[in-house]
């Protein structure tokens, strides 16, 4: 917690949410009709999902390392809560925080995976592997620790797909 492994990851991560929350709302507003209102529901609860995912990590990186020596039982209930875990002591909104960023990047990806897919304008492909891998994380709950990076690659894969469909439909458009 204290290391610079860890600030350096935990700003990764918060970097990465902040790109994903850019690429999904220009993949939304590229096909926002074809998508309808599936659409803006997956949009809004998934953009929801990583705005919070962002806030998350912003206190990871920036919060949690200075409180380690302070307050180590708050920063190991923190930690437990985003493992899956149960706090022993309270952690305060930070435990909604954290479940409802969850809720909201499981059920938001899905259902945008399928919008995007329903609406026809991007890769039809990583639109459904978006939806697939971010259902595919639930496994998480029962996998050991090691599985948490291979089961973000999909996701990842259909991020990139989808930007990368985009960015093909923007200049064939232009």
């Amino acid at each position: 917690m204290t290391t610079t492994d860890w600030v350096v990851r935990s700003t990764a991560k918060a970097v990465m949410a902040a790109l994903a929350l850019a690429g999904i709302t220009g993949m939304y507003l590229r096909q926002v009709r074809q998508a309808g209102i599936l659409g803006l529901a997956g949009y809004a609860v998934f953009a929801a999902g990583y705005l919070l995912m962002l806030g998350i990590e912003i206190v990871a990186a920036t919060v949690l390392p200075s409180l380690a020596d302070t307050a180590p039982d708050y920063v190991a209930d923190v930690l437990a809560v985003a493992f899956g875990g149960t706090a022993v002591h309270g952690i305060g909104a930070l435990q909604t925080v954290i479940v409802l960023g969850s809720i909201g990047y499981l059920a938001g990806g899905c259902v945008f995976g399928v919008a995007l897919f329903r609406a026809r304008v991007l890769a039809r492909w990583a639109a459904a592997l978006l939806a697939a891998g971010t259902v595919a994380t639930l496994a998480l709950a029962v996998l050991p620790e090691s599985f948490n990076r291979p089961l973000a690659v999909p996701t990842g894969v259909a991020l990139i797909g989808l930007g990368v469909s985009l960015w093909n439909d923007q200049r064939a458009t232009a």
